[in-house]
């Protein structure tokens, strides 16, 4: 995102490539519009629901199943929330309801009437079944890749507004954190905890559902579960005779968690059956330890550094612009340097503001902004300083002239690092993480795009335009990050956290080890992406080429379930870095830049830019911007 088209000469093509169709397009990143997360904008957001015959819900619901991607999506409830929000509206002779190019912001299913695609003018086909189109819609305001509209006057169709549905998707999420935590707080084993505690529990529950008559715990057996009643009842029995029900909120076996138990009843499930959230002893010390020293955690609050200061006081007219380095969605960045200390060379990225102002995206960048310039680790590029005038905002950044890691990788013969070559590269990235995580900042734009080469042969993180500080409660929503990176947590809508990450960079080792990412599809709107991204990593084919620990570290960090992943147990990033895979890295000497790098860029000065393209110069002059959205940064 932050350096793009950089130049390393011809790779050669090779029969040991993994894929000989390996695209060398960069890669985008993708954000939704913010609707804030705030629970008091989620609980005064305006949700309109629509009233419905049983005929015409069964009929979206039929639509709903019937689609892949979607069926996949609403899980539980949200197919009842989705149905609500729907409503019908009249199609006329001709209407395009989706334009190619455009950027949707609706669902539609076809309730009547004949449509026709169209890609580029051209009439591909023709539909009159009921069925789900625009779906995208949901996760961000996505482009369309293709036309259609109604051929004939009996057209209509069910409409979903999506901001509406991922306004009740956050208040859901949030009404159910706070259940469960409410729940945990009765429990006399986990109730001292503290509640940002209690709140990383809940997003360890798993949901199960016992049929009517199930003995879900059965009296003198040995168990390690402990169960709360999310809905329905349940009989409690001991030798035979009935001793009490439990409903709603109520728990049982919670002496589990402290060790193992020789039930003391027997547990039936009543008609119809019941819903539970549930917890094994093994997972909750894998996360935090045994019981006791849980209730004694006390929450850190995160810190951030000082603000950088190791330039002197300087002016953008104190230098001179030498050349484009990479461009941006709302600018572009150049190498400048200082026009009488020839030794101040710095990357300067400017922001056309109306831009920002016209995407709604001042968020972004003041997070960019805040926190890019807290951080001072040898593993993130540093922001010294930022600008602004009417129409533009600038920041300026430490220069990598040895271009980024994507066009690195690119440029190997094999289109592909070997393995001790990865393993460098990863843990210099484990590393920014780390440090990232430490004052609760997510990264979410995880990729070789965002990674610069510095001269001395060691790689940064560059390019803060998507991260974000989080506390231990909060969860957040947006649709956020580079396609083929992103978590499942995401595109289900689920709310997440710093796990995004770690699934991340488990795509990123895979894509240094094999040239492109276990999820890559060639489908311009990402969807059957994404598809594979829910299915997972347990159906990806790995090459030979990829030894045993390579694909062991993938696949744990990987796991559809964001608590399981590697990294987001009791022992945190450090159980990644003593992966076997990272036997042979010495990761004290790695910290203060001491392992030689498998490669240094060769430069004769601080001005070379033999590693980044030539672009034309920008004639695109913005207008001036006196909104002052920007008057904090």
């Amino acid at each position: 995102m932050l350096f793009c088209r950089v130049k390393r000469g011809t790779s050669v093509l090779n029969e040991d490539r993994y894929d000989d169709e390996i695209d060398e397009k960069r890669r985008s990143g993708i954000i939704s519009k913010s609707i804030g997360t705030a629970t008091y904008e989620v609980e005064t957001a305006d949700v309109k629901t629509y009233p419905k015959t049983k005929e015409e819900e069964n009929q979206i619901r039929a639509a709903l199943e019937q689609n892949e991607f979607l069926s996949n999506v609403l899980k539980n409830d949200r197919y009842q929330r989705f149905i609500d929000c729907m409503f019908k509206e009249k199609v006329h002779l001709g209407e395009e309801l989706i334009k190619e190019g455009d950027f949707g912001a609706h669902v539609y299913i076809s309730r009547t009437g004949t449509y026709e695609i169209l890609i580029q003018n051209q009439s591909i086909t023709t539909f009159n079944d009921v069925r789900v189109f625009g779906e995208l819609a949901i996760l961000y305001s996505a482009k369309r890749h293709a036309s259609i509209r109604a051929v004939d006057d009996n057209c209509s169709v069910w409409v979903l507004d999506c901001k509406t549905f991922k306004i009740l998707n956050i208040k859901t999420a949030l009404e159910e954190q706070e259940e469960i935590a409410s729940f945990l707080q009765n429990v006399p084993e986990l109730g001292t905890a503290p509640i940002e505690k209690l709140y990383q529990v809940a997003n360890l529950l798993e949901l199960e559902f016992f049929k009517s008559g199930t003995e879900i715990i059965k009296q003198c057996e040995l168990g390690n579960k402990f169960y709360i009643i999310r809905a329905g009842t349940v009989t409690v029995e001991k030798d035979n005779e009935k001793i009490t029900e439990l409903s709603r909120g109520r728990y049982f076996g919670e002496v589990a968690l402290l060790k193992d138990e020789f039930r003391q009843a027997t547990v039936r499930a009543d008609p119809p059956g019941v819903e539970c959230l549930t917890l094994t002893r093994e997972h909750f010390i894998e996360h935090f330890g045994n019981i006791h020293e849980f209730v004694r955690l006390k929450s850190e609050p995160y810190t951030a550094t000082e603000k950088l200061s190791d330039i002197p006081n300087i002016n953008l007219d104190e230098f001179n612009v030498l050349q484009t380095l990479g461009l941006g969605a709302y600018g572009r960045v150049q190498l400048i340097q200082h026009n009488r200390q020839k030794s101040l060379v710095f990357a300067l990225k400017y922001i056309k503001k109306s831009e920002i102002r016209k995407k709604t995206h001042q968020e972004q960048v003041y997070n960019e902004k805040n926190l890019h310039s807290s951080c001072n680790s040898p593993f993130i590029t540093k922001m010294y300083r930022s600008f602004k005038t009417s129409k533009y905002i600038y920041f300026i950044l430490e220069v990598g002239l040895g271009g980024d890691l994507w066009s690195l990788l690119h440029s190997q013969k094999l289109k592909r690092f070997d393995e001790d070559k990865a393993k460098f590269y990863a843990g210099c990235v484990l590393e920014g993480l780390s440090y990232l995580h430490a004052l609760g900042i997510i990264y979410r734009d995880l990729k070789p795009e965002n990674i610069i080469v510095h001269h001395n042969g060691y790689i940064k993180l560059a390019d803060f335009g998507f991260a974000k500080r989080t506390d231990a409660k909060e969860k957040t929503f947006t649709f956020v990050g580079t396609a083929e990176y992103v978590a499942p947590e995401i595109i289900l809508s689920k709310g997440y956290n710093r796990a995004v990450d770690y699934w991340a960079y488990g795509v990123f080792v895979y894509e240094l080890l094999v040239g492109k990412t276990p999820f890559r599809t060639n489908d311009p709107g990402h969807m059957n992406t994404y598809k594979l991204i829910l299915k997972g990593i347990e159906f990806v084919i790995f090459p030979e080429f990829v030894s045993g620990t390579a694909k062991n570290l993938i696949k744990k960090l990987c796991t559809q379930s964001s608590s399981d992943r590697l990294g987001c147990q009791k022992s945190g990033i450090q159980a990644i870095k003593r992966h076997l895979w990272f036997g042979s890295l010495d990761w004290n000497k790695l910290s203060h830049l001491e392992v030689e790098p498998p490669y240094r860029p060769k430069l004769i000065d601080n001005v070379d830019t033999r590693y980044f393209e030539k672009f034309p110069d920008d004639k695109d002059v913005p207008p001036d911007d006196f909104s002052d959205w920007d008057k904090d940064l």
